[in-house]
């Protein structure tokens, strides 16, 4: 054994891990391998009601009695000697108390074999009844209004700013076959406005007076998201009621699957089984209901590289990609900048009661001249940002110093032919929001970055290159 093992094993204590493991947000439960409950956090106390003392030394299913070992991961664990990461879990404790949670379940191994099981577990309980609130609203309105009302839709193809040739090519290309009912996918980078397109192509359908229902595939766990899209059967599982899925709901109209790179492949061939025969069946349903559903499907990666990575059916890329697009970088159509910055600025000071007229020739030309990762997004949050701080005329080069944190700030930082007093004022600027956000927070490092929607990391380069001592703050 080494010496760094060694002193591990004196210093970290029962008490010392049990203190650890009761400040985590996740809740923590160790089982032996003959089932024993023999560690259980106060966060996992929290979220199942329960008290540790009233747990520890008691078989696993006496105090979750709705579980069977099939259905409970830590059961699975011991069983295969296998890790379960990221599982849906949905039971009820002795109490009768409904949980859920996504758990990851680690075998305890020792010289290959297993001595018991440690499961970490998220509560996802607030979320669940969220979005199950969200279905049932969208299902109210469905029932409730005419079908020509459309559910969150925003945009039309009027909507897409821009006159550059690859944008025109594109609408183009989009309002043509808006009119068929063929699957589209969209490849774009974060913050090129994909479902601007895809609610522009519903919009041109003749599906356009049917429900539009977006789903973000990134936004909730994979089982819970499956339940979301089929809709569940009463019985199919602990809590589960007759309830229809997002296909259901947008039976007759379309279906955004945004950040479909984000699905599991399990779900992907359930996808599949759906474009391919056109009926869902309910989780838990013995049955098949017949949908009529457009699909449009968005990605923020290249499918290229999600298929050569196995994280996108090759099947269902196919399936989905009956017509592929890719939405342009706004580095690749700058000629579009002056019409969007136009645009916002009239949007914000809609918003904020403002009269600017727009920016001067030299912010103009930064705008040009920078590459813009986040895209129209980000152009959209620089714009919103400066807006707060001019009220009329048009934004300068000095005005730039109200920008706060991120990619653009930095660039303009860099830019050798801006005037020394300019970047002095930037420089200036982001010191006194450093300073007032160490004061508020006491000096707290992690705090303090928080408040000021930076990483650590960052934050903590930045003192360095100010030189400001955060123990003056304490």
């Amino acid at each position: 054994m080494s010496n760094v093992e060694t002193r591990l094993k004196e210093i970290i204590s029962f008490s010392t891990i049990k203190q650890i493991f009761d400040a985590l947000d996740e809740g923590i439960i160790i089982v032996d391998r003959d089932y024993n409950i023999i560690f259980y956090n106060k966060t996992l106390s929290r979220i199942e009601g329960l008290e540790s003392n009233n747990v520890i030394g008691k078989k696993l299913l006496d105090v979750f009695p709705s579980l069977t070992p099939e259905e409970s991961t830590i059961y699975q664990v011991i069983k295969s000697g296998k890790p379960i990461f990221n599982r849906y879990q949905s039971y009820l404790n002795y109490k009768g108390k409904e949980i859920r949670t996504i758990n990851s379940t680690i075998p305890i191994m020792e010289n290959g074999r297993v001595l018991g099981a440690l499961e970490i577990s998220r509560d996802v309980s607030e979320v669940y009844s969220l979005s199950q609130k969200v279905l049932e609203l969208q299902q109210k309105l469905i029932g409730k209004k005419p079908r020509s009302v459309n559910i969150g839709l925003r945009y039309t193809f009027d909507s897409i700013i821009g006159s550059s040739q690859k944008i025109r090519e594109l609408v183009g290309l989009l309002k043509k076959v808006a009119g068929t009912t063929s699957s589209v996918l969209i490849y774009g980078e974060t913050g090129t406005g994909k479902e601007l397109f895809a609610q522009s192509i519903h919009s041109a359908s003749p599906r356009k007076n049917k429900p539009f229902i977006a789903q973000n595939c990134a936004a909730l766990p994979e089982t819970l998201l499956e339940s979301l899209l089929f809709g569940t059967t009463k019985g199919s599982f602990t809590g589960a009621e007759d309830k229809p899925g997002l296909f259901e709901q947008a039976d007759g109209g379309t279906l955004l699957l945004d950040e479909i790179n984000c699905m599991g492949l399990s779900l992907q061939s359930k996808l599949l089984r759906v474009l391919q025969e056109g009926v869902v069946r309910r989780i838990g349903a013995t049955f098949d209901i017949p949908v009529d559903v457009r699909i449009v499907a968005t990605t923020n990666e290249r499918p290229e590289e999600l298929l050569k990575s196995g994280r996108l059916r090759s099947d269902l890329f196919y399936r989905l990609s009956v017509i592929y697009v890719e939405i342009p970088p706004l580095r690749e159509r700058l000629e579009d900048i002056e019409e969007l910055v136009d645009y916002f600025i009239k949007k914000y000071n809609e918003k904020f009661g403002k009269n600017v007229k727009g920016v001067e020739r030299q912010v103009m030309n930064l705008f040009k001249e920078y590459s813009w990762p986040g895209n129209v997004r980000e152009l959209e949050h620089v714009i919103e940002g400066l807006i707060n701080f001019v009220d009329d005329g048009y934004i300068s080069v000095s005005d730039l110093k109200y920008l706060s944190f991120g990619s653009f700030k930095n660039y303009i930082e860099k830019k050798p032919e801006l005037p020394s007093d300019v970047k002095s004022q930037v420089y200036e600027y982001e010191k006194d929001l450093i300073v007032n956000a160490l004061k508020s927070t006491g000096g707290n490092i992690t705090k303090a970055a928080q408040k000021l929607g930076i990483k650590r990391q960052s934050l903590q380069y930045r003192l360095k290159k100010y030189g400001i001592d955060k123990e003056l703050y304490r």
